[in-house]
């Protein structure tokens, strides 16, 4: 545990071991905030129209019913290897490694990484977006003076950041909470106004034929529904500052169960203020116009701030989460030396000015594509699938060799269960996703051979074994057919 928390003294700008700080340790309830904190996020605000976009009531409860079970073994997946792998630090990277080799790891580490930096692009397009309902000069989001705005908010929060783990999670905590004020006001005053003719009135979607089948309908939302579980994970990825570590899989379970709660009352509420084709047709924060719709202006204006407020407190929590994983990927020479540097007081630097780096040159790139927050989050959520499925992929692996459970062999059926399910709904969560996402995803995991590369290399072993090299051949074929269909364009961002 210690040598995880502290890299080692030749690190590149590490401090020596014997004049380190100690590392700062995060108990439950900052812990289950960080998961909540980063769950909870821009998503939640526009799930009303990103769901009604391409499901109606019938479809997006079976959706829910589906992203429930699958979620939910994924949250045990995380909390039973945390529990039983208690020297994996590291979270959806480390799984990945640990199980199927060094490529393997870095590619989920890497997919992580760009997810939730992505996210982040997604998140301020978002937050002025917001701003744009008050002040035109903002449009959706994407406008020039906008693109300025969020870069000058992206800088603060990372030199915020540069203060120390601790006391960002501690903002994090404070965010949080405050930012779930207005979606519980939401609920409530939507729970008296909820309409049960509304709800039923198209039930199966049949009077919109762009909707498809029920079956169609239910796969074309489950992008949405993965996106808003996204940071499930994220008490596993600070495991290793963790003050006890059997709070990691609690903070898992417990922030999954309140989340879960919250967007499916949230979205199934909305469906009783407003049909589908309306909600479809509403501006994002699309909560806000459904508040609106119930008690007029100042209930957008309620929700507006909330988005605010919730996207500054997922704004710092992905910032930690994304550089967290890099740095834990280069302590064991997965990443490249120069991603170890932790400043004075403890923060993966590099890894945190790579990130937040990129984030800047996306903004800029959003500006002159015009690229929307939905576009944007899709992509995001396509690359995280496969660090995902990895994870469940490991814990099935554990149960399999029986890895732990040789005094519990009752508890190694059930885990096996668990983790069946879980790589089910990850292979279901691609099959879901489309060619079109796969092959995006593969544009942009391709690039990631560099550093990969130069990680081994100055550990002195060969790049890749056969198989990691047959794999990478897979990757780079699918990342040409990519760049080739965004040439031509019948593939599009």
């Amino acid at each position: 545990m210690s040598d995880s928390a502290s890299p080692p003294a030749s690190a590149a700008g590490a401090k020596p071991a014997a004049t380190a700080a100690p590392a700062p340790k995060l108990r439950l309830g900052a812990l289950t905030a960080l998961v909540v904190g980063s769950m909870i996020g821009g998503g939640i605000f526009s799930l009303p129209q990103n769901m009604a976009v391409s499901a109606d009531a019938c479809a997006i409860l079976i959706g829910w019913a589906i992203t429930a079970v699958g979620m939910l073994m994924l949250a045990f997946v995380f909390q039973t290897l945390a529990n039983r792998k208690p020297e994996l630090d590291g979270g959806v990277y480390i799984y990945a490694k640990e199980g199927f080799g060094d490529y393997m790891g870095f590619s989920s580490a890497w997919g992580y990484w760009i997810s939730a930096w992505l996210g982040n692009v997604g998140y301020y397009v978002l937050l002025f977006s917001t701003f744009g309902y008050f002040f035109p000069v903002f449009g959706e989001g994407n406008t020039p003076i906008a693109i300025v705005c969020a870069s000058v908010l992206l800088w603060g929060v990372h030199f915020l950041v540069l203060q120390g783990i601790k006391e960002a999670a501690f903002v994090n905590l404070i965010t949080t909470i405050a930012k779930v004020v207005p979606i519980v006001l939401f609920i409530v005053i939507c729970a008296f106004a909820f309409n049960s003719h509304t709800f039923t009135s198209d039930f199966f979607g049949l009077g919109n034929p762009k909707l498809g089948s029920v079956p169609n309908q239910v796969r074309n939302m489950m992008l949405v529904t993965v996106w808003v579980f996204i940071g499930i994970e994220g008490a596993s990825i600070f495991s290793a500052r963790a003050e006890k570590r059997t709070d990691v899989g609690r903070a898992t379970v417990i922030g999954f169960a309140g989340v879960l709660l919250v967007l499916v009352l949230v979205n199934l509420l909305s469906l009783g203020i407003m049909t589908q084709p309306k909600l479809a047709a509403l501006q994002n924060p699309s909560m806000a116009g459904v508040l609106e719709r119930v008690v007029g202006h100042w209930g957008a204006i309620l929700i507006s701030v909330g988005l605010v407020i919730s996207l500054a407190g997922a704004l710092l929590s992905w910032v930690l989460l994304c550089a967290e994983i890099i740095f834990s990927a280069a302590r064991d020479s997965t990443m490249p030396k120069f991603v170890r540097k932790e400043n004075a007081k403890r923060v993966p630097a590099n890894a945190l000015w790579l990130t937040n780096g990129l984030t800047q040159v996306f903004l800029l790139i959003t500006l002159f594509s015009k690229g929307t927050y939905l576009s944007l989050i899709y992509l995001a959520t396509s690359m995280i699938l496969l660090p995902y499925f990895w994870s469940a992929a490991y814990a099935l692996l554990v149960a399999w060799r029986g890895e732990t459970y040789e005094r519990e062999p009752k508890e190694r059926k059930k885990d096996f269960t668990i983790a069946a399910i879980a790589v089910v709904y990850a292979v279901w969560l691609l099959y879901a996703g489309g060619l079109k996402y796969v092959l995006l995803s593969a544009l942009l995991y391709a690039p990631g051979v560099v550093l990969f590369a130069k990680a081994k290399r100055e550990a002195g072993q060969p790049v890749f074994t056969h198989i990691e090299r047959v794999i990478f051949i897979v990757v780079v074929i699918g990342a040409l057919f990519a760049a080739f269909g965004l040439y031509k364009g019948f593939l599009t961002l």
